[in-house]
């Protein structure tokens, strides 16, 4: 089967009562977590973005504290997968202020953690590759933003 495009599916669900598209979207709900994520943010969090990035912040803080620090190997992978969910945070919100906060509040994580990433290539790699990213990204925003952003990446740098 072959998916519809988004004009399409818009078109369909415009022909559709009130409760039919309740119904379509709680059973989309039930088929993956990110689906129930998403309704989660959209129905409860959307109105209170500050709320929002607060609570993905206590999520990866509780993510940097089980990090298996026996290896940098172990570091790697944990780190990636926080930079994965924060990611997927921030394609629910769409906020560029928001993604840009939670990448800053990743790699001021990152670089405070023990042992230091200094001492691993792969490490440094990812959080020169986050500060870059998030660089490009604060070109975008208003210029108070910039300004208050681009003092917290120099002080990262």
């Amino acid at each position: 089967m072959k998916a519809s495009t988004i004009a399409q599916l818009k078109k369909e669900l415009q022909h559709r009562s009130p409760d039919e598209l309740l119904n379509l979207c709680l059973r989309l709900g039930r088929f993956k977590k990110e689906n129930k994520e998403l309704l989660t943010y959209l129905l409860f969090e959307a109105d209170h973005e500050a709320g929002y990035i607060e609570s993905v912040k206590a999520e990866v803080d509780e993510m940097f504290e089980e990090i298996n620090t026996n290896s940098f190997y172990y570091i790697k992978k944990s780190a990636r997968k926080i930079l994965r969910t924060i990611k997927k945070y921030v394609r629910y919100s769409g906020n560029k202020e928001t993604e840009v906060e939670l990448l800053l509040y990743f790699c001021e994580k990152l670089k405070d953690f023990r042992p230091s990433i200094k001492q691993n290539i792969a490490l440094r790699n990812l959080y020169d590759r986050q500060i870059a990213f998030i660089d490009k990204k604060i070109v975008a925003l208003h210029e108070d933003l910039q300004y208050d952003f681009n003092q917290i990446l120099d002080e990262l740098r």
